[in-house]
């Protein structure tokens, strides 16, 4: 398959499911406290995107069970919702995406359960920063390695490691489209960015080495060391001078300060 350039119509639908992905993270984001199960955020997310008349993009996904992905400390990515509670300390990356009018969303954020310790506010606060540098650079005339690029250089130079096995990717009327976006490369290699490319960018940052597994569901990546991974993504679309971000953490963000409020 090759790239699929969107026009602004398409462009301005995505926008509209990447916009949902967001409100329906906010939505979680209220209810994340120590012993909540992750079945049951789940739940509320299936719900909110169905009464928004959109579609769970996730949900039976090559056979997914969920409708979110839900990966909590040394998971990395593809947790499976279930009996698991939330405890003070944890981190989760949630990860969400939503079919409307036959375009999708896609967006992850990794949330602290609770008050969480220093070393893990530090990776939080490292890979927002490394969607930030790889959103800057995701403009027309870069390519995609020059977006691996800083990623991989933010990362590894606060004493982190970024997964290889795993990338983003393009978005469209299909959730995984051209081209694959990794966390890593070298400078002017890679497909040249142009106007009309939509990504889903997602840092992928292990506190530890870089290795993963996956486990016997089929589904659940772990760092191989068992250290924490943090998850941030959103869907741009490719411009110039700087991309369009289609997604939104602000009403996330807004709800997280809320949780915290009630929570003290």
């Amino acid at each position: 398959m090759s790239v699929i350039y969107k026009t602004p119509e398409e462009i301005e639908k995505i926008r509209i499911s990447s916009l949902l992905v967001g409100n329906t993270l906010a939505e979680v984001a209220a209810m994340i406290r120590p012993g909540v199960k992750t079945i049951d955020l789940d739940k509320v997310a299936e719900s909110f995107i169905r009464d928004h008349e959109a579609i769970p993009a996730f949900k039976g996904y090559h056979g997914f069970p969920g409708s979110l992905c839900i990966s909590v400390n040394e998971q990395v990515v593809h947790g499976i919702p279930g009996g698991e509670e939330l405890i003070e300390g944890d981190i989760v990356s949630i990860d969400c995406g939503v079919i409307k009018e036959g375009f999708f969303g896609d967006s992850a954020y990794t949330f602290a359960v609770g008050e969480i310790s220093d070393e893990l506010k530090k990776l939080l606060l490292v890979t927002q920063e490394c969607l930030t540098r790889a959103i800057e650079t995701a403009v027309q005339g870069k390519r995609v390695g020059d977006i691996g690029y800083v990623v991989q250089e933010h990362a590894e130079s606060n004493g982190y490691s970024v997964v290889r096995e795993l990338v983003g990717h393009g978005v469209g009327k299909q959730l995984h489209e051209k081209p694959e976006v990794p966390n890593y490369g070298k400078r002017g290699r890679g497909i040249l960015l142009k106007e009309g490319m939509v990504l889903a960018i997602e840092p992928m940052v292990n506190s530890g080495k870089r290795n993963i597994k996956q486990h016997s569901d089929g589904w659940t990546i772990t760092t191989a060391d068992n250290k924490p991974a943090a998850h941030f993504e959103h869907t741009v679309s490719v411009g110039g001078p700087k991309a369009d971000v289609l997604s939104s953490f602000d009403k996330i963000i807004e709800a997280e300060k809320k949780n915290i409020n009630l929570s003290v």
